[in-house]
């Protein structure tokens, strides 16, 4: 995969998120929530783009497994947000399935 592919797709990512967060019922629960959704969301493209700057493969495979680390705690946000049925609709679903569909290095 070509990574201006994967730098437009972690940038969707995050775009997604903060479509998703604005729809939340303003309350101080969710307002908890959302600021975690997307401070992990964001950091996913922004560490992606980090490790395409590294320095040496071994740098560069360390800033990697952040951006995936990022994305995988978004999908523990997301699947909170779900659980605890503060928030679900079909779009939560879809906004889950792209960390899954990232390539696994």
């Amino acid at each position: 995969m070509m990574s201006n592919e994967l730098k437009i797709r972690t940038k969707q990512f995050a775009l997604s998120v903060i479509q998703l967060v604005r729809k939340l019922p303003f309350n101080e629960l969710n307002f908890i929530m959302g600021k975690q959704i997307l401070r992990s969301a964001t950091s996913t493209g922004a560490n992606y783009r980090s490790a395409l700057r590294g320095k040496s493969t071994a740098d560069f495979i360390a800033k990697l497994s952040i951006a995936e680390e990022e994305a995988d705690e978004t999908c523990y946000w997301l699947e909170l947000l779900i659980e605890s049925k503060i928030y679900y609709n079909t779009e939560v679903e879809e906004i889950l399935m792209e960390p899954g569909k990232l390539p696994q290095f």
